[in-house]
């Protein structure tokens, strides 16, 4: 069966953890909130291979002007095969007439990122108060 990329997926606790237990992402630490939060979010998107969940993200919007992406993530297995490229491809296409779509990059997503056509907003500086370990 070929990667299926699908919008508004539905999610198992079980697999959410996995996929963010191996990307070493705190979240997976409250497994709950974490379900309730991607379930709840204004957008969402998965990536399978033979129904096996390999890669998601999610989007916070007001559905009129503004969209955030707060995650996306590939297993780590599937990382480099453009998995992230056409889910994020799929998020850009839903909110395409949005007058602004925001997120967050560090590290060796930066290029991924800019690579989609983001750069970083004028004189900007991320903030935030943040109860994860990762840095």
């Amino acid at each position: 069966m070929p990667l299926q990329i699908q919008l508004d997926d539905s999610l198992q606790q079980d697999e959410v953890v996995a996929l963010y237990r191996a990307n070493q992402w705190s979240s997976a630490d409250k497994p709950e909130q974490l379900l309730a939060a991607l379930r709840n979010s204004h957008g969402l998107v998965t990536a399978r291979l033979d129904g096996r969940l390999v890669g998601l993200g999610n989007a916070i919007s007001d559905g009129h002007l503004v969209v955030y992406y707060p995650h996306l993530l590939v297993h780590p297995a599937f990382q480099g095969q453009g998995i992230g490229r056409q889910m994020m491809g799929a998020l850009q296409q839903r909110y395409a007439e949005l007058h602004m779509q925001m997120l967050t990059a560090d590290g060796r997503a930066i290029s991924f990122y800019e690579s989609l056509g983001f750069s970083r907003a004028g004189q900007t500086e991320p903030m935030w108060i943040y109860a994860g370990s990762e840095h």
